[in-house]
């Protein structure tokens, strides 16, 4: 079994910042890939940002600037800092990851549950 967790989402108002943690666990003999993604009601789930085991990321133009994630490899968790926020970026937030399962014979993706954050105007 592997599980994904997500945490530190919330309310907070326009310009405030949140910092989202996702920790992976479970029978995880490596991780690729990390990253974060979203979904607004009524619209399809986006990407947020990625980032490779050797720390290369991605952004969505529309965070670039504002979002920041980074990873620990050591703790397989993966984090999303996010200042600036916006109303336009209140959405569920969804971690992701590629892992290699211990005794499996190759990688496949895993979502945790999401976490919420609202941002108010």
């Amino acid at each position: 079994q592997v599980q994904l967790v997500e945490s530190g989402g919330g309310l907070v108002q326009a310009g405030g910042s949140l910092r989202l943690s996702c920790t992976a666990s479970g029978s995880i003999e490596s991780i690729n890939g990390m990253g974060w993604y979203r979904q607004a009601p009524g619209k399809q789930r986006e990407l947020v940002a990625t980032i490779s085991r050797g720390g290369t990321t991605n952004y969505a133009d529309s965070v670039k600037a504002r979002f920041t994630i980074s990873r620990d490899n050591g703790k397989n968790t993966v984090y999303l800092q996010m200042n600036s926020l916006k109303p336009e970026d209140t959405a569920v937030y969804y971690c992701n990851a590629y892992l290699l399962r211990s005794g499996s014979l190759w990688a496949q993706a895993y979502w945790g549950r999401g976490t919420q954050v609202t941002v108010s105007s």
